[in-house]
């Protein structure tokens, strides 16, 4: 998968003049937490939320309201924004882009073409959203978790079978991880059309391998985040 089919493109920035109190309100009025910072198209510096946090008086601060207003219009972006951000590049993959993110801390990254112009930010709900559609989980898919012998072909002999019994593989992800030693954990979501058919497919995949899960996940009445009040 790659970034450019997952990132966000139309994407709004600042220069490093707009003023703090301005991108404050871009920020607030469009339910984001991190604007590009780009001179001429390009990308220059990045200010997060946390940024205009961190630059904000302290609510303890003794000034009035009318002296509050006055800074923060005086604040420029320049004045606090990340410059010479961590940049991704649209042909790298999805997958690249979560180890990035995950290293280094961050819950969105600018995206840029091979001249430095930005052409988009992903975020970690896009990283999320290309994950779930890689598995299979919302095609209603049987899923399947085998620990297989880390050796070739272990994991062709079970996809063999699979297509035998007329089952289309909606992905495969193998990890080494959290599997026994000298093993692999391979994690399979098939589509069969016919309930019996896929009975006779589980049955038939417990004798010849080993299965340690099978089931479909129920996606209907999901938790769902509680509105404040």
């Amino acid at each position: 998968m790659l970034i450019r089919d997952w990132m966000a493109k139309d994407v709004l920035t600042v220069d490093e003049n707009t003023s703090l109190m301005r991108a404050t309100r871009i920020m607030k009025e469009n339910s984001i937490r991190r604007l590009p910072v780009v001179s001429h198209g390009k990308l220059i510096g990045i200010i997060t939320d946390r940024d205009v946090k961190d630059a904000s008086p302290s609510k303890t601060t003794s000034l009035d309201v009318h002296e509050l207003y006055y800074l923060l219009s005086e604040m420029k972006v320049k004045d606090v924004m990340t410059p010479n951000p961590i940049v991704i590049h649209g042909n790298e993959s999805l997958e690249k882009a979560a180890v990035i993110m995950l290293d280094c801390k961050i819950s969105g990254v600018p995206v840029a073409d091979s001249s430095g112009y930005l052409i988009g930010v992903l975020s970690e709900t896009d990283v999320l959203r290309g994950f779930i559609h890689s598995t299979g989980i919302k095609d209603g898919a049987m899923q399947y978790v085998f620990d297989l012998v880390d050796e070739p072909g272990s994991v062709t002999r079970v996809v063999k079978l699979l297509r035998e019994y007329n089952a289309r593989v909606i992905s495969v992800l193998t990890s080494f991880e959290d599997a026994p030693e000298d093993m692999k954990r391979v994690a399979i979501r098939v589509m069969v059309k016919d309930d019996g058919a896929l009975e006779t497919l589980s049955q038939v995949l417990q004798e010849n391998f080993t299965v340690i899960f099978q089931g479909k996940d129920e996606l209907k009445d999901l938790p769902q985040r509680r509105q404040q009040s």
